[in-house]
């Protein structure tokens, strides 16, 4: 078998149907859109919208609560944190910031705080100072005579 001899199955491929191209080819002048009525009309978007009836979105009950001031974090493991000292990319003799995370590409922004989580290997003596982390990741670091400093994070000023 030669490479110009290869094609698909039969009816695997079917050709694309080109609309309002004449009488002949029948989907010609409305374009199989019907005759007047929103549907008829280009750039036209009516989902969700079923002829006057109650929408099922609106039917349906609404449940759970979205926190307006909750707190994102810039999530980090400690797998990633060892990859970028073996890279030499941060230095594990120097205290490892927030900042220094962000500076070396670790970590892309800040948000809320940089919160550290125990996933995958690590095997560096290092200081760290972040604004969170596990349980599981603060034990990691102190088993190999490391320190895990967790901020506390500032507190909002109080209203009166």
């Amino acid at each position: 078998m030669k490479l110009h001899e290869l094609s698909d199955n039969d009816g695997a491929t079917k050709k694309r149907k080109r609309v309002g191209r004449g009488p002949g080819s029948g989907t010609g002048k409305t374009g199989g859109r019907g005759i007047k009525g929103q549907k008829s009309r280009s750039g036209v978007s009516i989902g969700g919208y079923e002829g006057g009836q109650m929408p099922l979105y609106q039917r349906l009950p609404k449940r759970g609560f979205t926190k307006p001031n909750r707190k994102s974090y810039a999530v980090v493991n400690l797998g990633i944190i060892q990859k970028f000292i073996e890279a030499g990319k941060i230095d594990a003799k120097a205290p490892i910031t927030e900042d220094v995370m962000v500076a070396s590409g670790l970590v892309r922004r800040k948000l809320d705080g940089v919160r550290v989580l125990a996933k995958g290997d690590f095997s560096s003596k290092v200081t760290l100072n972040v604004t969170g982390a596990s349980a599981q990741a603060v034990e990691a670091v102190a088993k190999l005579g490391g320190a895990l400093n967790v901020a506390a994070p500032a507190a909002a000023p109080a209203a009166e």
